[in-house]
């Protein structure tokens, strides 16, 4: 028994999957990858899928080998624009459970669809699905919290960090009523140099473990959310903790969401 592969077919079969996988990923991770990454990183795994299988390789353990730890490796670096650290095998993680996800509700659908040629709208209505099922669970199970990068701005200087908007930071000025996002001392050297800024002044503040603490607070000339729901802020209020924010550095910032 044998059977006959179209190399044209596979590849763009491999592409359409390949792209709509990674805008999930992109989705589910809040990467700031663009269109263009997206589509180069599935044009990567496509031509690389089509070039381990045409391969004449007699060993299948090595091709399973060259699919999980080659193909989807460099296809997630190229899209998602990835380093090698945790969030690389975070996407990783995703990216099958993703596929399983994906696959089970193409699986499910195509049985009703007897036309070759609408796998295709098949494969983008599963797309939407799937997405509507990610977000549901991500209302489920997420802490009103969500990771971010951040460009700041002041004096000509820009420096961009990894943030969470936590709803949890509630920190306002009682001066002006504006809301104040915290960041790390370092970052506030990175932004200010060694010169103490102009109007920083002291806000009170508390938490689980301290209470009635005082805290700097500067204002920047703005900043900017990157990601798919992009916003600039002007004159941002930012209070500079001697603490760090994150142990592990997965993020250098809290963002007020009233911000």
């Amino acid at each position: 028994m044998y059977y006959e592969l179209y190399i044209d077919i596979l590849f763009l079969v491999n592409f359409m999957m390949d792209y709509i996988l990674l805008l999930l990923i992109k989705k589910i991770l809040k990467c700031t990858a663009t269109l263009g990454n997206i589509s180069l990183g599935a044009l990567t795994g496509a031509l690389l899928t089509c070039l381990v299988v045409a391969l004449p390789i007699p060993w299948p353990l090595l091709k399973i080998l060259l699919f999980h730890g080659v193909v989807n490796i460099l296809m997630l670096k190229i899209a998602l624009r990835l380093k090698w650290d945790k969030k690389l095998w975070k996407a990783l993680f995703f990216m099958y459970i993703t596929s399983f996800l994906l696959g089970g509700i193409l699986e499910h659908v195509r049985q009703y669809v007897e036309i070759g040629s609408l796998f295709f709208v098949l494969a983008v209505g599963c797309y939407y699905i799937s997405s509507g099922i990610w977000k549901i669970l991500d209302l489920i199970f997420k802490t009103g919290q969500c990771r971010c990068d951040v460009e700041l701005y002041v004096n000509g200087r820009c420096v961009t960090v990894p943030a969470l908007i936590d709803t949890g930071n509630t920190l306002r000025d009682k001066l002006t009523g504006k809301p104040v996002n915290i960041i790390e001392s370092q970052t506030a050297e990175e932004l200010f140099g060694k010169e103490i800024p102009e109007g920083i002044r002291y806000i009170s503040y508390h938490t689980i473990g301290r209470k009635n603490a005082v805290m700097p607070v500067a204002v920047l000339d703005s900043l900017r959310i990157a990601g798919e729901n992009e916003k600039w802020v002007d004159k941002p209020m930012v209070g500079i903790s001697e603490e760090k924010i994150s142990s592990d550095g997965e993020y250098r910032m809290i963002i007020n969401p009233d911000t």
